[in-house]
């Protein structure tokens, strides 16, 4: 029986991931945090037999990570508030399927050093790296030459940067392809999301950036590319599902069996693809400099567009300024190389002050 902590659990991810648990006869909860809703973690508690539980933060989810003894945990929290679980679990040996991609674009070199340490596992939770993860399974480094990202485009795609100025939350929520998240599903609007991804691949693979490439796919079928070096290219497909990858995550190496169809090739099935438009969306520009940048970029763009993306829910920042806001705020604040998570803590305050400063001025 293999024991997991669902952290997240009324998000997206947390969703999918209780149904997977629940069809799994040899997967259990052993705990659960959520955001605020007390009342619904007290039914998924009494429901799952789960003794540890976190709401809104307490106990903080390092502590319950570690009080809970998971076998892996699922790290499923939006945001920077996702890292001291995912650092807790890389500590202690845990294998951690991570869906908070923010914890380790912030954290990368701390959450590489902690895995070292600890001995355990990163079993990638995003699509994209759960397709890279899997076409690099068993491939030795000197064989691959490269990896390609796909992106949907969002609900925005083909649109030139001046019709992007008056756009509404309600219309960047409109994802074509996935169900996600209302930040997560804004980040794919502005291809911020593949940004991260971006970062992300960067650590989970050790590839330099310049070997790897992101591509526009709307139909969301071909999740990565793998290329090697004899000119063979790899490639993961299926239907834009999140439970695949879930489930790959948790019942790795098993591939257990789950209730998404497979791909139905005779279907007509169209594999487009075509280069990002950066000068629409800046975001994915931003993070590739921020990640060769290195130091804490990283911390400094997650930290801005997590501040700008919230503006912009609230109606009190357009669409265009969220990558302007990330975007000043990086020439804003300083980028120092930090060796601990209090550090890291300080540049992440001192950039969400710093974009939230320059969210106001920029619709004044």
């Amino acid at each position: 029986m293999k024991r997991v902590a669902l952290l997240g659990a009324t998000g997206s991810i947390g969703a999918q991931a209780l149904e997977i648990v629940d069809s799994h006869p040899d997967l259990q909860f052993c705990a659960i945090a959520v955001g605020s809703r007390r009342d619904e973690a007290e039914r998924l508690a009494a429901a799952h037999g789960i003794a540890h539980v976190s709401v809104g933060g307490d106990p903080p989810l390092d502590e319950l990570v570690r009080a809970s003894e998971p076998d892996v945990v699922l790290n499923a929290v939006v945001g920077f508030a996702g890292l001291p679980a995912t650092l807790a679990a890389l500590e202690d040996g845990i294998d951690l399927a991570l869906a908070n991609k923010e914890s380790l674009v912030a954290a990368g070199d701390l959450a590489l050093a902690a895995l070292a340490r600890g001995g355990g596992r990163i079993l990638p939770v995003d699509s994209e790296h759960s397709a890279a993860f899997q076409c690099l399974h068993g491939r030795t480094a000197e064989t691959v030459d490269s990896l390609v990202l796909t992106a949907s485009g969002g609900p925005f795609r083909g649109r030139a940067r001046a019709e992007l100025a008056s756009v509404t939350p309600d219309e960047a929520l409109a994802h074509p392809t996935w169900r996600m998240g209302p930040k997560v599903t804004v980040d794919s609007a502005t291809l911020m999301n593949k940004g991260l991804e971006l970062i992300e691949a960067h650590f989970l693979f050790g590839l330099p950036y310049e070997r790897i490439e992101v591509v526009v796919h709307p139909t969301s079928v071909v999740h990565a590319l793998v290329r090697f070096r004899d000119g063979a290219s790899l490639a993961h497909v299926g239907y834009p599902d999140m439970r695949v990858p879930i489930s790959y995550a948790l019942t790795y190496p098993e591939r257990a069996a789950t209730r998404v169809a497979p791909l139905d090739f005779s279907s007509g099935l169209v594999l487009e693809f075509e280069p990002p438009d950066e000068d629409a969306f800046p975001g994915l520009a931003l993070a590739r400099a921020a990640g060769e940048a290195g130091g804490t970029a990283p911390c400094l763009l997650n930290a801005a567009n997590e501040v700008a993306v919230g503006e912009f829910l609230a109606g009190r920042l357009p669409f265009l300024g969220i990558a302007e806001v990330v975007e000043r705020t990086l020439a804003a604040v300083a980028a120092p190389r930090v060796s601990s998570l209090d550090e890291l803590i300080e540049v992440d305050c001192e950039a969400r002050g710093a974009a939230s400063t320059l969210s106001r001025e920029l619709v004044h």
